[in-house]
């Protein structure tokens, strides 16, 4: 989920770049120090913007930098245990795929991706249904929802986070798609009464 926030913190200015403007220092090093990191909150910081220095900066003894609190706007991202994701196949290996949704990674294990034994043709970067003949590619869309988390706050994009699409509603976008039409095509339509004049 996408969301903005407001956040404080505290940044490093190294001594030797002092004598620059200290307003697009700030912002530089604030962009640079955060942006891509994990905040307190688990959330991934994608984007800070409307950088302001808070106060006056502290020179701590023995380091000679300033140590500048700021508050800043941020756009983060925070995947949330049980939520529904839209993505992209990026990957096939033998043990399932990867899913690029937003900025992160999820793993749709071979056995959470339909209700059929599933042959896999990592040459062709595919894994294919043995009864429904039903394949899934590097390249395509589809709908997962998010059954683990385990976040690496050091480098958030190796954090492992579980996918399944085993559920109604859930699964290659083209997949759901075809069930939707093969429903409708079930549901008899209701005529509608001519009102008498």
């Amino acid at each position: 989920m996408y969301m903005r926030v407001k956040r404080e913190d505290v940044i490093r200015l190294p001594p030797e770049r002092l004598d620059e403007d200290i307003d697009n220092l700030t912002k530089e090093l604030t962009q640079l120090s955060l942006e891509g990191r994990m905040d307190t909150e688990k959330n991934l910081i994608l984007l800070t913007s409307n950088i302001e220095r808070v106060g006056d900066g502290r020179i701590v003894h023995g380091d000679g930098a300033v140590y500048q609190k700021v508050s800043f706007d941020a756009i983060v991202f925070k995947p949330i245990l049980q939520e529904v994701v839209e993505g992209e196949v990026c990957e096939v290996l033998k043990f399932g795929a990867f899913v690029r949704f937003g900025p992160l990674d999820g793993l749709l294990h071979i056995s959470q991706i339909m209700d059929d034994r599933v042959d896999v043709d990592v040459e062709g970067q595919r894994l294919v249904g043995k009864d429904t003949k039903r394949d899934l590619r590097v390249g395509d869309r589809v709908r997962t929802r998010i059954v683990a988390i385990s976040f690496n706050e050091r480098n958030p994009r190796e954090s492992k986070i579980g996918l399944t699409m085993r559920q109604p509603g859930l699964g290659k976008l083209d997949w759901i798609k075809e069930e939707m039409e093969k429903e409708t095509q079930k549901k008899p339509r209701k005529k509608k009464k001519k009102k008498k004049k």
